[in-house]
């Protein structure tokens, strides 16, 4: 049973008092000290919060003080102990991002999510997708493109109405944001070994950024992305709320 809790909240004032009343019942340590790292708020700081502490030990168990909560488990302060013992733990990699901006600088970032294209302005995108340095799209009109992981398949991508995947699923989702050509192209399923390279084509005109997880990059030429195998993000649920149990519900509603 976790004895060492840090306790982490966002800056939302339901998030900030739900860790001023568990640190009051269960005491607190440093991230670096924890043997489990609870996160208050919503999916944006879940995210956040594994980004911040990817590099410790301790996994991260996510209690929802924000809206939709899909990374979280309910709020609750009395069994907290109780429930981090039969807690079950899933294991995600992120997404490598390696963009490269109309000036030559490289910027890297990992994205839980997804990685996205986006417009910069009011004309379309115009992309060319090329996986594992072979060309697949030569010409893709659209307010953007984006890569996504099993984990953040209901997100962004479910939204532009990319396929649900299932966790631990060997695949990404490649999904067009609002494509204008080729106006029957949705997007596709690629390995998660794969290597996906956005082209941007006349930038000067059509500037597009790249966003990781909400972290943007501006005036792209190209962007590299992969799935990371050597960064591991450890998530616990409560038994039978899990990410592969979340995952087949969301496609039944």
């Amino acid at each position: 049973m976790a004895q060492r809790i840090a306790f982490l909240a966002s800056d939302a004032p339901l998030a900030q008092s739900g860790r001023d009343a568990l640190i009051a019942r269960y005491g607190t340590c440093d991230p670096e000290e924890a043997e489990v790292i609870v996160a208050l708020g919503g999916d944006g700081f879940m995210l956040q919060t594994l980004h911040s502490t990817q590099d410790l030990d301790a996994p991260v168990y996510g209690m929802n003080r924000g809206t939709v909560g899909f990374l979280m488990n309910e709020y609750h302060e009395d069994d907290l102990l109780d429930r981090l013992a039969l807690a079950e733990e899933e294991e995600i990699n992120p997404l490598s991002m390696r963009a490269t901006t109309a000036s030559g600088d490289i910027h890297e970032a990992l994205a839980i999510n997804e990685v996205s294209m986006l417009r910069q302005g009011p004309q379309a995108a115009k992309l060319r997708i090329w996986i594992d340095e072979r060309l697949r799209l030569d010409e893709l009109v659209c307010d953007g493109a984006l890569l996504s992981t099993p984990a953040g398949s209901t997100a962004y991508n479910y939204s532009a109405h990319g396929p649900i995947l299932p966790i631990g699923s060997d695949v990404l989702a490649l999904t067009a944001i609002a494509p204008f050509r080729p106006r029957r192209w949705r997007g596709a399923l690629v390995r998660k070994s794969s290597v996906v390279r956005f082209e941007v084509m006349n930038p000067q005109k059509r500037p597009v950024m790249a966003d990781a997880d909400s972290r943007s990059v501006r005036d792209v030429v190209s962007v590299e992305v992969r799935s990371e195998p050597a960064v591991a993000h450890r998530i616990l649920f409560d038994p039978g709320h899990g990410l592969e149990e979340r995952l087949i519900r969301e496609q039944f509603v």
